[in-house]
């Protein structure tokens, strides 16, 4: 290891309900060696995203808990400053799983080589990355939109609620959105393009939902449950399809399970014949070649638009991860390390 000093975040603590900023732990790191067949990256950009809340948690879910003391999980864009592998050059931008560190050792396995010429970085962790892609696979290959069904999408102005609402218009389907605040309504609606954008902060938020969708529902891509889904549940057609991708209002345990109302849900699915499918968009990984020829295309002919919003600075990545889960980001959040 050189003397040569990185800085990495780490879990200090499991959070009890809202996580704080005693949970991490900020520390000072020497910057490795790479072995032979192995590359040291400098990360330049950081995602942060509603999962990483419950990697905090030791408690069973589709992926293992974030060990106590270990650096944060993340998705990262890193720069190749020194090879020992013989598949990658110094000076090569990469995807890679460094999380939350200024510096890391790849064996090469975790990486895609990126082309800095094709599109921002950063847009391999937002809309040509891992939230770009879980709205185009959870709409392919459970949403299904139809030209003149109605789609809503609770989180719009987020990295995969903005993506789910365009590619949904893009095969004919009208896109309603719901987002915190009129700033974010204003933007999903005027330059996004979605038929409508509802605030779920207002108090009759409801109606407005129900008079936004006067036939109903026939996609519901589910990013936030609690109120949203209670507003939207009545509203769904028979055949809807319910791809559920996050419940990003009950990742800090704020709103408990209520068992006394799930017959009657039952009751409606079977009656409705619904479709609510819960996914992890790794189970279908074999198709994000498709998709990022797809989304690029998208993009470059402007029928898909994004906005990122980027943090400075890894030593600010706890206090902005905390503002995602209270929704104070606008757009996809992105730490600019490098």
């Amino acid at each position: 290891m050189s003397n040569a000093a990185g800085t990495r975040v780490l879990l200090a603590s499991r959070p009890t309900g809202r996580p704080t900023a005693e949970n991490f732990r900020i520390e000072p790191m020497p910057i490795p060696t790479p072995a032979e067949g192995q590359v040291l990256l400098r990360v330049l950009f950081l995602s942060l995203d509603p999962y990483m809340r419950g990697r905090m948690d030791d408690r069973k879910s589709y992926a293992a808990p974030n060990p106590l003391g270990a650096v944060m999980e993340g998705g990262t864009v890193a720069e190749v400053v020194e090879s020992r592998h013989p598949d990658y050059a110094a000076g090569e931008v990469v995807l890679s799983y460094s999380g939350w560190q200024t510096h890391a050792l790849s064996d090469g396995k975790d990486l895609r080589k990126l082309d800095p010429a094709a599109a921002p970085l950063s847009t391999a962790l937002g809309v040509l990355g891992m939230p770009g892609f879980t709205a185009w696979s959870g709409l392919r290959n459970i949403g299904q939109p139809k030209p003149g069904e109605t789609l809503v999408v609770a989180a719009a102005s987020g990295p995969v609620g903005s993506a789910v609402g365009q590619i949904a218009r893009i095969h004919g389907a009208r896109a309603v959105g719901v987002a915190g605040g009129p700033e974010k309504c204003r933007f999903v609606r005027d330059e996004l393009g979605f038929e409508a954008c509802l605030d779920h902060r207002a108090p009759d938020f409801a109606e407005q939902l129900r008079a936004a969708c006067p036939d109903g529902v026939d996609v519901y891509f589910e990013n936030v449950g609690g109120a949203v889904w209670d507003a939207v549940f009545p509203l769904l057609n028979t055949f809807a399809r319910v791809p559920v991708c996050g419940l990003v209002s009950q990742y800090n345990g704020a709103t408990p399970g209520n068992t006394d109302r799930l017959p009657g849900m039952m009751r409606e699915v079977l009656s409705r014949s619904l479709l609510i499918r819960g996914f992890i968009q790794r189970e279908f990984a074999a198709q994000q070649p498709e998709f990022r020829t797809e989304m690029a295309g998208w993009i470059k002919d402007g029928r898909v638009r994004y906005r990122e919003d980027i943090v400075d600075g890894l030593e600010h990545a706890p206090e902005a991860f905390i503002g995602l889960l209270e929704g104070r980001n606008f757009g996809k959040l992105v730490v600019r390390v490098g």
